[in-house]
């Protein structure tokens, strides 16, 4: 399975969920964010990971502090070239996806540290 295939279900989930999109795989040197959107007036970052297999870890466990680091400047970037400043109210999402991208379990955690 490709990761798009994980970020399109990510993104139907989000969409279900009320969001709006505003980003898809929006890059700048040293960062990446997956899914940018925005619910209820909130920006939403949105970190995708998916694991067919735990033999390499669970992908619950792929987001790690250096990891939230990366996004929380990749996102202050965003913020400040989309809306000229950074001060945007927002947060950020973690949506891990374990087994078969059409059949594996769907994980979204909302406000994570």
């Amino acid at each position: 399975m490709k990761g798009a295939d994980a970020e399109d279900l990510a993104l139907k989930h989000l969409l279900d969920e009320g969001h709006e999109l505003l980003a898809r795989n929006f890059r700048v040197p040293g960062g990446e964010l997956d899914l940018v959107t925005r619910q209820k007036g909130v920006v939403v970052f949105t970190e995708v990971k998916h694991r067919h297999a735990t033999s390499h870890g669970a992908a619950a466990e792929m987001l790690t502090a250096r990891k939230l680091a990366l996004l929380r400047r990749t996102a202050a970037f965003f913020l400040h070239k989309t809306f000229g400043r950074d001060d945007v109210p927002c947060r950020f999402d973690f949506v891990a996806i374990q087994g078969d991208v059409s059949r594996g379990t769907l994980l979204h955690l909302e406000n994570v540290e």
